[in-house]
């Protein structure tokens, strides 16, 4: 799939599309077959778990708010303007630990498979389903630490 020249506003998705991930709302910015791209709304108290993307380098370049993040073996705190690179295979996790909503711009690359794994993920609230379905996709969730 080759990219789409155009403009995807804030807050929203390319052609409408957004999904609900277990509490986190994730926006289509741009697609193709070398790069995934989503914005992200991350209310006070949500987190995604420590995982690892085995193929695929991931980035998370944060708009507002603060992100607590586990990479690998640190752990560290981004503020906007920052950002953050997870190389593929490397352990990470973050937590919006702030009375604020964290808002970022996430990519994938090469694309793999995010894209359906989040279009099975919409509006899914058992936990362990979704672990599942997420290593089928190609992101692998860690056990707790």
């Amino acid at each position: 799939m080759d990219l789409r020249a155009g403009i995807t506003p804030a807050g929203q998705g390319q052609d409408g599309v957004a999904w609900n991930v277990l509490g986190h709302r994730y926006f289509l910015k741009a697609e193709s077959d070398t790069c995934f791209c989503f914005e992200t709304l991350d209310p006070p108290g949500t987190f995604v778990p420590l995982h690892n993307h085995p193929d695929q380098d991931e980035f998370i370049y944060l708009l507002e708010g603060v992100m607590d993040l586990r990479l690998g073996e640190a752990s560290s705190q981004a503020r906007p303007g920052e950002l953050v690179r997870m190389p593929r295979g490397v352990p990470h996790a973050y937590y919006n630990n702030q009375p604020m909503a964290a808002r970022a711009l996430f990519w994938v690359s090469p694309s793999g498979r995010l894209r359906q794994l989040f279009d099975q993920l919409h509006d899914l609230t058992d936990v362990d389903e979704v672990v599942r379905l997420s290593r089928s996709f190609g992101v692998d969730f860690l056990p707790p630490s």
